[in-house]
């Protein structure tokens, strides 16, 4: 999922409440069960505020005679048969969230009826009605568990099955799925869509989207030779807006970037994207059934940035394809992984396949500040935070979860080496293709693949808070050679933990009117003094970058003579990203107190007229006026 507004849950939410799933009770769920298939059958032909839903599930269970539950929020039950035998909704049903199922047996079908509920909120089956022609538009969003408002199931992601679709709907709608369109059985003003069954999903990126779209098709032909049907839909009011040629080859180039840096063609068999109405996320990476906010589709011109934006947030979702619905997480304590891998992969994807090949400098500016800004205030807490229940899923859905955490993990590649890194993403998938993990499954693979130990970095990286701040100190002797270089690591006094950075510095000189790297310099950053031999020696350049490529996750300092020369030349760096760096430096100089605001304005001033960046240049726009 694409973050958009931070979502907020009661810190002292009652964990009784059965429609608050404990990761006790998730554990203890699928110690017992092995879920087998889904045969879902929805009526959305009615009128009314609810629509009728028929879910019959195959499983069996480990301990023949034990009972579980099954999860129906707000359904209204009709009818529920537990092989072959129907018990009383008013016997087992608690009225909220959940179905006891007693005494099961080894082989189990259990088949539940109900109506369910349209949603205005976003959660569910939502429902929305177009002001401008009074057209209905439906589509789900069950992250984190809502697909139990639709069907019943057991929605937890580490109890995947294969799912089968049946829906109903008036004559004349689309509808897309987890699997590709079929054609629709027309009876009269009622159409019937029978989709294949899925591949093996988790219940929360199971999809259905229904209503008048407008549709626009295309194919793509993967590395694997399967021609995969493509499709774009929007609400046919807004058609004139939809752009399909700039969002298809952003579709192709990211599809075939994912496929050949993976080693594994799409793991679905097509792939849909919807740009839908008063969605209550940024996007969801349904499985084949992408949906976005339709503000996606611009109505008038914007900034280059929006378009960049746009594409990173359709290939984060995309990404998520391999990571998230072919491997899954078993419990939502690995959302910050899951989200943090595709809004890596997706910066690197729009960097390397797209024409937006400054995506870093966005990702450093806009981003990474983000998480920076997140990781400073009182609220902060570790990448990995404990998730007890559904409801601290929302507590932890922030800038720590996707900034940080991809920073963390663009760290971690600079860490066990790129080429390591990728090798061991593709093992992992060989390994967990259709099943779920957790985070030692994903360090195992890489350390693997790079003979790092990642403990240590695990430890120092994912379970501590806060941002360090890493400062230069430069001796330059009289013929203006460097004699001595060392970058001291601090910490904030709440969070003193200091950390093991790979990082790079960089050494720029202006020449001819550009400011141009002239040399770099990789090494590992320890404790609270590194010293940088190998840079002894060589002539002080005029602007000193440490972090430079921004492999690190920290604040950086500029030295005297560097800050001077960013004063006059900032503008002049001959490339986007070390460019972005200097801005973030003296905004975070400026921040906190090491650098006087007017100052900061004069910079501003000298330089932001040359800035070529669309991103960078809104994000110290912003600054500025902050």
């Amino acid at each position: 999922m694409t973050y958009r507004s931070q979502a907020t849950a009661d810190p002292d939410h009652d964990h009784h409440d059965t429609s608050n799933l404990t990761r006790a009770e998730a554990e203890e769920r699928a110690r017992l069960i092995r879920v087998r298939d889904y045969r879902v059958e929805l009526d959305l032909t009615g009128q009314g505020q609810r629509f009728t839903s028929r879910a019959t599930i195959r499983f069996s269970c480990t301990q023949p005679g034990a009972g579980t539950f099954i999860d129906l929020v707000d359904g209204q039950i009709t009818g529920i048969e537990v092989n072959g035998s129907p018990l009383d909704p008013t016997q087992v049903y608690d009225g909220t969230a959940r179905i006891h199922l007693p005494e099961l047996a080894e082989h189990n079908t259990v088949t539940i009826e109900a109506e369910c509920r349209y949603m205005n909120t976003g959660e569910g089956l939502h429902r929305f009605a177009d002001p401008v022609d009074a057209a209905t538009y439906l589509y789900t969003q069950f992250e984190v568990a809502d697909a139990r408002r639709v069907f019943a199931c057991f929605d937890q992601p580490d109890l995947k099955a294969v799912f089968t679709f049946t829906v109903h709907t008036p004559a004349g709608w689309q509808v897309v799925s987890n699997s590709p369109t079929p054609t629709p059985q027309v009876a009269g003003e009622v159409a019937t869509w029978r989709f294949e069954p899925t591949e093996v999903l988790p219940t929360y990126i199971t999809a259905i989207v229904a209503g008048p779209y407008h549709r626009v098709n295309e194919t793509y032909t993967s590395r694997d030779g399967r021609e995969i049907p493509l499709s774009l839909l929007i609400r046919a009011s807004m058609s004139d807006f939809l752009d399909p040629e700039e969002l298809f080859a952003i579709t192709k180039s990211g599809m075939a970037y994912f496929e050949e840096a993976f080693g594994r063609g799409l793991p679905f068999r097509s792939y849909d994207q919807a740009f839908v109405p008063e969605f209550n996320a940024g996007a969801m990476e349904n499985a084949g059934a992408v949906t976005y906010a339709e503000s996606s589709v611009f109505r008038s011109a914007v900034p280059d940035a929006a378009h960049e934006r746009r594409a990173a947030t359709m290939l984060h979702e995309m990404a998520h394809m391999w990571f998230g619905d072919l491997v899954t997480m078993r419990w939502w304590n690995d959302l910050w992984l899951n989200e943090s891998f595709a809004e890596y992969a997706s910066t690197v994807a729009v960097a390397e396949a797209t024409r937006w090949t400054s995506a870093w400098a966005r990702f450093a500016t806009a981003t990474k500040s983000w998480g920076y800004r997140q990781d400073q205030l009182t609220s902060t807490h570790p990448v990995v935070a404990p998730v007890r229940d559904l409801a601290d899923v929302l507590v932890n859905f922030d800038g720590i979860t996707y900034a940080k955490g991809a920073s963390v993990l663009k760290q971690l590649v600079a860490w066990v080496g790129r080429e390591q890194f990728d090798t061991g993403i593709r093992r992992y998938f060989d390994a967990h293709a259709w099943g779920n993990t957790t985070l030692t499954d994903l360090l195992h693979h890489l350390e693997q693949a790079s003979g790092r130990d990642l403990q240590q970095w695990s430890a120092q990286w994912l379970q501590t808070a806060g941002v360090n701040t890493l400062t230069p100190h430069v001796q330059v002797g009289p013929d203006g050679t460097i004699t001595g270089l060392s970058i001291e690591q601090s910490a904030p006094d709440e969070h003193p933990h200091l950390r093991s950075h790979r990082l790079a510095v960089g050494g720029y000189t202006l020449d001819g009117g550009v400011l141009a790297r002239t040399w770099r310099e990789e090494l590992d950053v320890t404790g609270e003094q590194t010293a940088v031999p190998a840079v002894t020696g060589r002539p002080m350049p005029d602007l000193l970058l440490i972090n430079d490529d921004d492999l690190t996750y920290a604040k950086i300092r500029l030295d005297p003579r560097s800050l001077a020369t960013a004063m006059k030349h900032l503008g002049v760096i001959d490339r986007p990203l070390p460019r972005a760096l200097v801005w973030s430096a003296t905004w975070d100089m400026l921040r906190d107190a090491e650098l006087p605001a007017t100052e900061f304005v004069e910079l501003v001033l000298s330089n932001l007229a040359a800035e070529t960046d669309s991103s960078v240049l809104l994000t110290v726009l912003r600054q500025l006026s902050a």
